[in-house]
């Protein structure tokens, strides 16, 4: 996945009932669409569109499903952050994150565990 992948607030909202309530119909989704959100058929389809040609659902003979997860759309988000604005590079990036804070002995913590996990290859996903 190269393309940096962004939502409007309107596609975000659909696309969070979506991963809600997924599998489900387009009839469906316009209806919740409609509950939830007050939107009309029109902009339910035309936002549902706009999220499946970005490659994150699918809309198959009024069949929707998910592509890509919530987790997955905001890992790549956050790994394209980091190529973009730190070059790629994690601990300047963890550096400007911090901002001259100390970490809590939990966090530090929790950061040694993920990268004893990467580093060893123990990690699921």
């Amino acid at each position: 996945m190269a393309k940096n992948i962004y939502l409007t607030t309107a596609e975000e909202k659909l696309a969070h009932l979506i991963w809600r309530h997924a599998p489900l119909t387009s009839p469906d989704l316009v209806t919740l669409a409609e509950r939830e959100m007050d939107w009309k058929k029109s902009t339910t389809y035309t936002v549902l569109k706009k999220l499946c040609d970005k490659g994150i659902f699918k809309n198959d003979h009024a069949n929707v499903t998910i592509l890509l997860t919530q987790d997955e759309l905001i890992a790549h988000q956050s790994r394209r952050y980091v190529e973009d604005t730190f070059g790629g590079s994690l601990p300047k990036f963890i550096t400007s994150f911090f901002g001259g804070k100390k970490l809590t002995p939990t966090q530090a913590a929790e950061l040694r565990r993920l990268i004893d996990e990467h580093e060893k290859g123990d990690v699921n996903g």
